[in-house]
């Protein structure tokens, strides 16, 4: 019988082969897709003779990011400090405070209710609101990140925490295991693939918001450099900024995604 188990469930070498293909697949098929896309943009471009003012073609905006890749490096780093401090902020404070939103009845029924009704607001009314409490500089950026991470991460975190089965909570209280034991022991590993999701999530708001902050007052950042570049239609280097900005996002996503399969193998892969 258990051989015959583990014939059944084994993967054959067809299916295992075309498993570990799959990834090449998608890769290859996304890559040649965005190629077409770009080459069928340059050849519209050209074809209507669409002023570079309105519309770069794509060999344009890589002749702007060759001719300004120095202020673009420098604009891409104030960005990405920005995220990634606004983003590890955001970790600091939202699991911890999901944590005890799960313990607590009291939380939950008080502040968990105030946090929804918070996040409706739109956190572009905000950013003003920030700039003249915070004046100018990274402060106000930086909290604009905060509270577009914050909420993605707590509520995936407090999902996660509460998503252990009925039955395995009954068999840890059966042993006798202490509050502190059953959250290292199952809790907390039940709710890290859950809180991995809401990080995936709130690492890309997170660009979004470094920009928006950008956008309402700032003199460093890619979002000043769009703001500025746009205002004086040089539009190839905005789209150059834009590029620069899709890229961080990408490799900041994908970062967090290895690090989840480091320290998360259990979970679930699609």
């Amino acid at each position: 019988m258990t051989a015959q188990l583990v014939h059944e469930t084994a993967e054959t070498p067809d299916e295992a082969a075309e498993a570990n293909e799959s990834p090449a697949r998608a890769i290859l098929g996304a890559t040649l897709t965005f190629l077409a896309a770009v080459a069928l943009w340059e050849l519209l471009v050209r074809e209507f003779n669409v002023p570079g003012w309105l519309l770069p073609a794509p060999s344009a905006i890589a002749v702007a990011l060759a001719e300004w890749r120095d202020e673009l490096i420098r604009h891409s780093l104030v960005t990405l400090y920005e995220t990634l401090l606004g983003f590890a902020l955001s970790i600091a404070i939202s699991i911890p405070l999901a944590v005890a939103i799960v313990h607590s009845a009291i939380l939950r029924n008080t502040i968990y209710p105030i946090l929804l009704a918070f996040q409706s607001v739109p956190k572009v009314a905000i950013a003003p609101l920030l700039l003249l409490w915070m004046g100018f500089g990274m402060l106000p950026k930086i909290a604009v990140v905060f509270l577009i991470c914050f909420f993605p991460i707590i509520v995936a975190t407090a999902t996660g925490l509460s998503a252990v089965p009925a039955p395995l909570m009954e068999l840890i209280r059966s042993l006798s295991a202490s509050t502190m034991q059953t959250f290292i022991k199952i809790r907390f590993p039940t709710a890290m693939p859950y809180m991995f999701v809401g990080l995936k999530v709130a690492i890309t708001l997170a660009v979004i918001g470094a920009v928006i902050g950008e956008f309402v007052g700032s003199e460093d950042g890619l979002g000043y450099f769009i703001l500025v570049s746009t205002s004086q239609s040089r539009t190839a280097p905005a789209f150059a900024a834009l590029v620069l900005l899709t890229i961080i996002s990408i490799v900041l996503y994908y970062s967090v995604a290895y690090i989840e399969r480091v320290v998360v193998p259990w979970a679930p892969r699609s």
